[in-house]
């Protein structure tokens, strides 16, 4: 097959008349949420017609998540024997620091200042189990290279946490560079992909992490409640989670309260009676995102993070992402004076969905996006320069 016949991949917009909040709204804040397609909103009325017909659906709720697991699995290219499923990256963390022993000299956790939340709070919630936190900040530049990493991590480190992208700024961790001094010193290196998968290709066999994490809420255009975890297939059957429930069990229908059986492969990290309501729009948001192929997506949403940036800088906006499309993903973040009065102005006045973290106004673009939509909010953002840093 020629280049020329070769089928263009449906973004912009091409993709766009599925997602019926543009008809509304200039929508760039998927890294909050995913815009609601059509097909997804179809995928729960499937679910609820299922019920009300079914009732109690068991078989095929749990080929739900038996498809859910595949299609995360396949977005990483890991295979899904290595990947669990789990109602959030909270979950799936926990699961995780449950299988680790902290009571020794390998005691230390090394956090970045740009993980999520709930990384944060599991890692010091492990001081109660003997573990001691280690932060580790940006340079002035807002970056967090790896020689930063390097020189907090030590023989007494167990655990290192480097988020792929992060959430306040849209800077870019090199995972692999972090990973090979985590490993260089014996330690594991946990990856949260969330603000990544769905919109930047990841390959966990050259990423270099030991262990992902992501979800469906954003970029995978699924609902909350759905979330995975691969763990690299070496370091299965040493890992024992305290942390579980029946599904994690090697064989889930046999019931027994006679014992800890915990499966041999990365379904030991699922936990109790899987998330339904969340399997069916997010298993719908997997496939939309599997067909266009991530990265067509990733081309898609640099190219305009590109035209986001130059015309920001046009109009003097100080970006706090950085510009070079290799330390970036689809999140772009604008200093401002009054962030949250940006926001809500952007919203109310101007019909532009976006959102805040710290003193920064984040726009992300998706697969749905068009250059109109750049032009748009940043035409409302010279209109609004003096809210702007």
């Amino acid at each position: 097959m020629g280049a020329s016949d070769r089928p263009v991949p449906r973004v912009g917009e091409a993709v766009r008349g599925d997602f019926p909040i543009f008809e509304r709204a200039t929508y760039l804040n998927s890294c909050s949420q995913g815009a609601l397609s059509l097909r997804v909103r179809a995928a729960v009325d499937e679910w609820l017609a299922g019920w009300d017909e079914n009732g109690a659906d068991w078989e095929y709720w749990v080929g739900q998540n038996e498809a859910a697991r595949s299609g995360f699995a396949s977005l990483i290219h890991a295979p899904p024997e290595e990947v669990a499923v789990t109602t959030s990256v909270s979950q799936a963390v926990s699961a995780f620091v449950s299988a680790l022993d902290f009571s020794g000299e390998r005691n230390r956790i090394v956090i970045s200042d740009y993980e999520f939340p709930t990384v944060g709070q599991i890692a010091h919630a492990q001081a109660l189990r003997g573990a001691e936190v280690v932060r580790v900040g940006p340079q002035a530049d807002g970056s967090i290279p790896p020689e930063r990493f390097a020189a907090e991590v030590d023989e007494r480190t167990a655990l290192v946490c480097c988020t792929a992208i992060s959430f306040r700024t849209g800077h870019r961790h090199d995972v692999a560079a972090i990973a090979g001094i985590a490993h260089a010193s014996g330690a594991l290196l946990l990856a949260d992909s969330y603000q990544a998968v769905g919109a930047v290709e990841l390959d966990v066999r050259s990423l270099g992490a030991d262990v992902v994490t992501g979800g469906t809420v954003k970029y995978l255009l699924g609902a909350a409640g759905l979330g995975f975890m691969w763990l690299r297939g070496s370091l299965l059957r040493s890992l024992l989670p305290t942390q579980t429930g029946w599904f994690a069990d090697e064989d889930i229908f046999a019931m027994s309260i006679a014992d800890y059986s915990p499966h041999e492969s990365a379904r030991r990290f699922d936990s109790g009676t899987p998330p339904v309501p969340s399997l069916y729009p997010g298993t719908a948001g997997i496939e939309i995102i599997s067909e266009v192929g991530v990265p067509a997506i990733e081309k898609h949403v640099l190219g305009l993070g590109g035209r986001l940036i130059d015309r920001l800088d046009e109009i003097g906006a100080t970006v706090v992402t950085p510009h070079e499309p290799e330390r970036r993903g689809p999140l772009v973040c604008v200093r401002s004076t009054d962030v949250v009065r940006l926001c809500a102005e952007l919203a109310g006045t101007e019909r532009i969905v976006t959102s805040q973290r710290d003193d920064a106004l984040r726009i992300s673009v998706h697969l749905y996006n068009v250059d109109e939509d750049v032009d748009r909010v940043v035409a409302a953002l010279a209109a609004r320069r003096d809210l702007l840093a």
